[in-house]
């Protein structure tokens, strides 16, 4: 399974906020449209978000699972509500579900693969989380 790695507080408004679309300057490869991911909160924060609440001060940690539906360019309004910015390409998500606890790992730039061990523990939450 990929992570993607997203900056709080978007990475929290993804997991526990309704936050559906990620916006990202480039276009979605096609081979992870309909892929399960995990949604891993950056070490930095967005500094230019105006975004407070709980869940959004967690960094370098995997916060949720979501599946990638689709990816589209916006032209300059907002066609996926409030979240998503114009001029970007908006990467479409659901099933999205927030892990109880952030699993620690490093992040990187574009999609990556964690280690066995942080796929492990997230793989026992979510297990946990369906029972």
């Amino acid at each position: 399974m990929k992570a993607l790695t997203i900056r709080q507080p978007w990475a929290g408004a993804i997991a526990h906020q309704m936050k559906r679309v990620e916006n990202r300057s480039w276009k979605l490869p096609a081979k992870h449209e309909g892929a399960r991911i995990l949604i891993h909160a950056g070490a930095q924060p967005d500094r230019d978000a105006k975004l407070h609440g709980d869940h959004l001060d967690v960094y370098s940690a995997i916060v949720a699972v979501a599946t990638i539906t689709g990816c589209h360019w916006s032209d300059g309004w907002q066609c996926c509500g409030a979240w998503g910015f114009a001029r970007t390409y908006h990467w479409t998500l659901a099933d999205v579900t927030a892990l109880p606890e952030p699993v620690p790992a490093k992040g990187r730039l574009g999609f990556w693969t964690p280690g066995d061990d942080v796929l492990a523990a997230v793989q026992a939450q979510l297990q946990e989380v369906a029972s």
